[in-house]
């Protein structure tokens, strides 16, 4: 049983030393804060063994009627040094653990939001928070901490151990006696807690995402009446995360027992001998409180060893977990090519399919520069996709999208040419924060008057002056504070303040009035230049806009 265990253990090599690489990788800039951590605590170590021989010469020279009184002063000195060293690692430590957990948290929100969307958009938004906190917070505090505190506590076991066979050879060998049987049993257990660790952090991910979509949907809970039921959900995932956790602390509570009991037989064992060796008075009580403290301290290291299997584990489970995010691919982001000021599109026999089914199939479009289009048909017959696809939020499977202008220039599309590309997508799409805010984000080298040009031309202007604080209004979520045509209004502001060749609207003006949304109309065909602009709606009021309309239809454009 034990073997079969070994060799699976054993069978994931692989994996484990491709985890050890990348945290090395990522360590690296912190590999010089966190050696001088271990110095400290190198320090404290070597300062409490110290402690030990001098409580040895206290009691002695007591028993004798010496002097000890500067024994106990430098005792005291010490342990005030002790004090100030403890004081003085631990903000440290605190330090890099936080600098190191941002840094890996930096790296891979910058990873998500520079690969490409369909991929990322496979994993729930609860559990990349889940991959981007819980995660990344395991993996720093065992670098920054577990791992440095393993080799510390060898390297005290080692220190201790040579400190009490310099008193006695047999203890110091009884003291160690368990450690074999540690290593053995941190190394079988090792398989079964990183399993336990990965189900930990899975329901951890599944309980925060059912929170954090609830509370985005707060309205259609509360609209048909699913409070009781939401409860009763959160409280069945709370459920599973129990058991996971409770199977988990079981278990670490059984090896810890285990070895508890192991080495208060080896703390009897060294008691006995050394009662043994003062009623023969070959020892000193102080000799017999050095073996006292020194066998507990050559034990501790060898529990605290198999005690950091599990942290061990919960490092290298989560690091899996965050490596899935890192081998995400990158978008694919070139620089422009061609002269923007007027752009059109080509799509060439393109096809694509979210699955085996096709949704757009050798779809052939060209958009003239300057040209106002208007693409039509049923709920998810594609439109939305085309638009993923110009946008390289998505790539074809088959054909493509390029770009060109009257020049004769011309680039494949690729993230890049989202640089002059605006864009308005479906629904509520804006961030807590002020309206100005929300507003240049189309545009971060916007002037206040361009913002207010692009509320002029959305029809945003009138209801954005009217509020006490302006652009400086604060909104919550999803644009709380707004009704959804104001908030539809900031958005098509904050596509229009950028200026771009390409314009595209997403059912942007679903929530307008007739009159409002002519305003908008109005306003986009001012916009100077002129840009290409590709109109996604199902109201018929805007096709007398548009110079022609494209219908999607049975996965063709018609």
């Amino acid at each position: 049983m034990i073997m079969n265990k070994i060799k699976t253990l054993w069978s994931d090599r692989k994996n484990q030393y491709e985890y050890a690489k990348w945290l090395f990788y990522y360590s690296k800039p912190y590999l010089g804060r966190i050696f001088l951590l271990m110095c400290i605590n190198l320090t404290y170590t070597a300062i409490t063994l110290y402690m030990v021989t001098l409580s040895k010469k206290i009691i002695d020279n007591a028993m004798e009627g010496a002097g000890f009184v500067r024994f106990i002063i430098l005792y005291i000195l010490l342990m005030v040094v002790l004090e100030i060293v403890s004081v003085g690692g631990s903000l440290i430590s605190t330090l890099i653990n936080e600098k190191f957990s941002f840094g890996i948290r930096k790296q891979v929100y910058e990873k998500i939001i520079t690969s490409k969307w369909i991929d990322v958009k496979k994993y729930h938004t609860g559990d990349l928070m889940t991959r981007l906190t819980t995660d990344a917070g395991n993996i720093a505090d065992g670098i920054v901490n577990t791992l440095p505190g393993m080799i510390m506590l060898f390297v005290e076991l080692v220190m201790v151990f040579f400190t009490l066979f310099y008193y006695s050879k047999l203890l110091a060998v009884l003291g160690l006696v368990v450690a074999p049987v540690a290593a053995v049993a941190s190394f079988v257990l090792g398989r079964k807690m990183k399993k336990l660790q990965v189900k930990v952090q899975e329901s951890e991910a599944n309980y925060r995402s059912f929170i954090q979509e609830s509370l985005a949907n707060l309205l259609v809970v509360k609209a048909f009446s699913n409070e009781e039921y939401c409860s009763d959900k959160l409280s069945i995932l709370r459920k599973e995360r129990f058991m996971w956790v409770f199977k988990k602390a079981r278990m670490s509570l059984w090896t810890s027992t285990v070895m508890s009991v192991a080495f208060q037989i080896g703390y009897i064992a060294a008691f006995s001998y050394g009662a043994f060796l003062i009623s023969r008075n070959t020892i000193t009580f102080g000799t017999m409180s050095v073996f006292l403290a020194l066998v507990n301290r050559v034990q501790s290291p060898v529990m605290g060893l198999a005690q950091q299997i599990s942290k061990v584990v919960s490092i290298l489970a989560s690091a899996g977990r965050v490596i899935k995010l890192e081998n995400i691919p990158v978008e694919e982001k070139k620089e422009i090519s061609i002269d923007t000021n007027s752009v059109g599109i080509d799509i060439k026999n393109m096809t694509f399919g979210y699955s085996d089914d096709t949704v757009l199939e050798n779809v052939d479009l060209n958009i003239k520069p300057g040209e106002f289009v208007a693409v039509i048909g049923e709920s998810g017959i594609g439109k939305t996709t085309l638009i993923r696809i110009i946008m390289s939020f998505m790539d074809a499977s088959g054909g493509g999208v390029s770009f060109y202008n009257d020049k004769n220039e011309k680039m494949d599309s690729n993230a890049g040419a989202r640089k002059f590309i605006a864009y308005v997508p479906q629904g509520n799409t804006l961030f807590s924060g002020t309206i100005r805010e929300n507003i240049l984000m189309g545009n971060l080298n916007a002037t206040e008057e361009d913002i207010w040009e692009a509320l002029r031309l959305s029809a945003g202007y009138d209801f954005v002056k009217g509020l006490p604080e302006g652009l400086d209004t604060s909104i919550g979520e999803k644009g709380h504070g707004l009704s959804e045509g104001q908030a539809q209004r900031i958005a098509i502001a904050r596509a229009f303040v950028k200026r771009a060749s390409v314009l595209i609207l997403d059912e942007a003006t679903s929530a307008l009035d007739e009159n409002t949304e002519n305003m908008v109309i109005d306003g986009l065909k001012k916009l100077s230049p002129r840009p290409t602009c590709i109109v996604v709606t199902h109201r018929k009021s805007i096709l007398k806009y548009c110079d022609r309309e494209i219908k999607i239809e049975d996965k063709h454009m018609l």
